[in-house]
Formats: C-alpha cells, structure tokens, sequence
C-alpha cells in the first residue's frame, strides 16, 4: 500500500487570510503547486493524505476539521489522468461528508477538455461526462486555467472561473523578445488567445494553419498565414502533449524565414519522448507554466517553468472574501469572471 500525505500543517508567513476559516488541501498531483499558492496566502497546507492499495484502488483521508469552513483542493488531472480525476472526486465527497461549507475544486489542468464535442457518431463528450461528475461529488465551484475549449465553462452548473496564464507568460517573455517579433498561433483555433499575446507584446500575428488524420497525434501539413522572414517568431498555445505541432510549426517558420524561433504554453503536459523532440527542434527556448508537475520524464534543458501559484492564490482569496475576480480576467482577453 502507497501512502501520500501533507504532514504536519505549518504556517510560512502571517496569514493574509483568516486561517481559521479558510483550509487549501493539496491532491497528490499537484503539491508543489499547492504548496507555493499557500505561501503567497500565507497558509500552510492543510493536512490531509491518499493510500493507494495493491489492487489499485484509492483511499482519501482528510486529517483537519473542516466542519462550517471553506475549503480548497488542488489538483490537476493528468499522469496518470483517471487516478488524478478520481482521486479529486473523493477529495471533494470526502470534504462534503466532513461538513465543510463549501468545496471549490481548483483544477489547474483540466485534462479532458480536448472531448468538447460530438464530432463524429456514437463518442462520448468527455469533458461533460467529467463536470457531471465533478458536481456530483459536491463541488460547489471550479477554479481552472485555460480550458482547451471556453463551451467546457457550460458543462457546469455550478460556478467556473477560468484563469488566463497570458499575463504571467508574457511577463516572462519580455526579457527574452528582441525587438520586433511575431507571435505565431500554431492553429486557427487559438488565434484569437494568441492575438492576446501580440497585443501584451506590441507584435503581429501569423497562423501555422494544420491539417491532422482522424485523432493520431500526427500532423500532416503545416500552412503559415502571414509574414515572418527576417522576424524572431513567438509560437502560442494552451498545452503540448507530443510536442508535434509546436516543432511542425517551427520547421515551417525556419523555412519560411524566421530569425529565431521560442515558444511560451500554458500545460506542459509532456508525454514520454516529448523532451527529447523538443531538444532536437528548431525551437530555443520553451517557457511552461506549473499547472502540471507529473510529467512521466523530466522537462529538457530547454524548458523554462513559470509559476501561476500567486494567480491562483488570488483568485482563492478573493472567493473566500467574496470578492469580484474579474480583474483577473481583464488583463487577458476572451474571458469573464463572477
């Protein structure tokens, strides 16, 4: 039997929320994550731990008395995806029964927000299946970091606050950018999140328009929509899995004239080999964010990690006071916040 847990609770800083009434407990996929948003709340960790059996099962212990209390649980839901989902559904059934007040799920990676539709006869809308589940669990919010798909905000009843990593990324990319560089959607699909990147960076956009065969991670042409010879090229996206459309992309930029090529992503969600790919492309440098920390091989030389716990850690503290978040949401574009 495995065990994983967050022991004892200690406290970093003075805390800039009541501790007496606010609790954030750490899923076992995310407790770095965790544990840097507590600091910036000056929180510790609440206490809290995962037994995994022979046979493969989980089991959720919550170690704190969250009767009448707000309550936080972070984790994000991949490597390996269905434990990580099904081990956040027990962290909020076992909140509820404990009688906590409210349970808001943060979610930093939603892994199956590509099943956003039913593209194709007799599939399932996976990303549904999975909010459905969420709420029947208990929980009474979700807190998450660019959706792969906004309609996915939808599939809930109960309240979504989808974070932007925009601000952070670019803030990071701006002592890497020479002058006049261009930002690159590598799909049609995320040229308008894309477009939020130019505007922060004073840059145009292109389009790497891709064509792919049926759901194989296997690109098979790459088209580039606007003007980068001579340019230091920005590629843009919300995650990489294989990391094949960010290096199909790159090559084209490179024939097509591009200077340099870097690329900033929101979740490294790095499948065996990724790495290494990435390392033998065109690509320079990667900037990632921390929303996933179970890679199954490490990052590369070439990845740079920016943390989004302080976005996070304001988020919660605004829930917990109650407070308008949409500030949050103005500094990117394409959302909206309660």
């Amino acid at each position: 039997m495995a065990r994983w847990s967050w022991l004892p609770r200690t406290r970093r800083h003075a805390p800039a929320v009541p501790d007496d009434e606010t609790l954030v407990f750490a899923g076992s996929a995310s407790p770095r994550l965790t544990a840097a948003i507590c600091r910036h709340l000056g929180v510790g960790v609440g206490r809290g731990e995962v037994l995994r059996f022979s046979e493969g099962t989980l089991f959720v212990r919550v170690l704190e008395n969250v009767r009448g209390r707000q309550v936080y649980i972070v984790q994000s839901t991949v490597f390996p995806a269905n434990d990580h989902l099904m081990e956040l559904l027990f962290w909020i059934d076992a909140l509820k029964r404990a009688s906590a007040a409210s349970v808001t799920a943060v979610i930093p990676y939603f892994s199956y927000g590509k099943g956003d539709k039913k593209d194709e006869p007799r599939v399932s809308i996976r990303a549904r299946v999975c909010a459905d589940a969420i709420e029947s669990a208990g929980a009474d919010r979700v807190v998450t970091m660019d959706l792969h798909a906004s309609q996915i905000q939808g599939f809930f009843r109960a309240p979504v606050d989808d974070l932007y990593a925009v601000g952070r990324l670019c803030a990071a990319l701006r002592s890497r950018v020479p002058e006049r560089p261009v930002v690159v959607s590598p799909d049609a699909g995320f040229a308008k999140k894309a477009a939020a990147f130019a505007d922060r960076l004073d840059a145009p956009i292109a389009i790497a328009a891709k064509t792919r065969a049926g759901h194989e991670e296997r690109i098979e042409r790459v088209r580039l929509i606007g003007e980068v010879a001579g340019r230091d090229a920005i590629l843009v996206d919300d995650f990489t899995v294989s990391g094949g459309t960010l290096i199909e992309a790159a090559e084209e930029l490179r024939r097509c004239g591009a200077r340099s090529v870097i690329a900033a992503i929101t979740h490294a969600v790095f499948a065996p080999g990724t790495a290494a790919r990435l390392e033998a492309s065109p690509i320079e440098h990667l900037l990632v964010t921390d929303t996933v920390e179970t890679q199954p091989e490490p990052l590369g030389a070439r990845v740079e990690v920016v943390s989004v716990a302080p976005l996070f850690a304001e988020a919660i503290r605004r829930i917990h006071r109650r407070e308008s978040i949409s500030s949050l949401f103005t500094e990117s574009s394409g959302g909206t916040g309660a």
